[in-house]
């Protein structure tokens, strides 16, 4: 890794935990973000654009003190078929993907491709927008990982959909030769079961998630991408 990359690295990870009201500079973030987009491996096939969504992201819940496992980022891009690995886990002090796997989207999202998406309670679909992983349990999937959703409007029902991160036997390779695709969930980010103990513990307790999709003008309405969104709503909900 370049020497530049190396010092804007040590920068970020020097910067203090503030909060909310704490404004980070723009060109420094975009100085970060062009650095560890030119340090990923461009072998892992991630789309550059949702790579780049999910760097800002990370940087602001990291600005704003909100993650409390530090250095992990996990990119699920559901543009991509399900027949793709398509969940990437990234290492971002050191620039570089430390997996990528298989995962399923919701039921009644789509079929090979996940076109459609909710926060609404019994859709079975998936939820898109950045994610806190939360704390681990064994339940009717195993070994599972719950999630909470921080995009009001987006994906913030995810504990009440009971919207977790866990293993299932239609998430394999063998099921894409038998079927062309992956099974579905009920909503639920699934992985195959063989590697979910590995996904789990590199992303629990408190690290950034980020589902993403380039087919939804989700950007724009983004809380986590866009601070002034969530001031504005803070402000609505709490008026002087």
């Amino acid at each position: 890794m370049k020497r530049g990359v190396v010092a804007l690295l040590m920068l970020f990870m020097l910067l203090p935990v503030t909060s909310r009201s704490t404004t980070l500079d723009t060109a420094s973030q975009n100085r970060w973000i062009s650095s560890m987009m030119r340090s990923i491996d461009r072998n892992n096939k991630i789309n550059p654009q949702a790579l780049r969504l999910a760097l800002q992201g990370y940087w602001n819940l990291y600005s704003e003190g909100q993650l409390r496992r530090k250095g992990v980022l996990t990119l699920i891009d559901f543009s991509k078929p399900s027949n793709t690995k398509r969940l990437f886990i990234i290492d971002v002090n050191q620039g570089k993907v430390l997996q990528s796997s298989l995962v399923a989207h919701g039921r009644n999202s789509g079929g090979t491709y996940a076109t459609s998406f909710s926060n609404r309670p019994g859709s079975y679909q998936s939820s898109l927008g950045f994610y806190l992983t939360s704390n681990t349990y064994d339940g009717k999937h195993g070994y599972s990982l719950m999630l909470k959703g921080i995009e009001r409007g987006l994906n913030d029902k995810a504990e009440q959909r009971h919207i977790v991160l866990h293993g299932a036997d239609y998430v394999s390779e063998d099921f894409i030769r038998r079927v062309g695709r992956l099974g579905r969930s009920l909503g639920c980010p699934a992985v195959p079961m063989e590697e979910r103990f590995e996904v789990i513990d590199k992303i629990k307790d408190g690290s950034c998630l980020f589902i993403y999709h380039d087919g939804k003008d989700y950007a724009s309405s983004s809380v986590v991408l866009n601070p002034e969104i969530a001031s504005r709503i803070a402000r609505s909900d709490n008026p002087a």
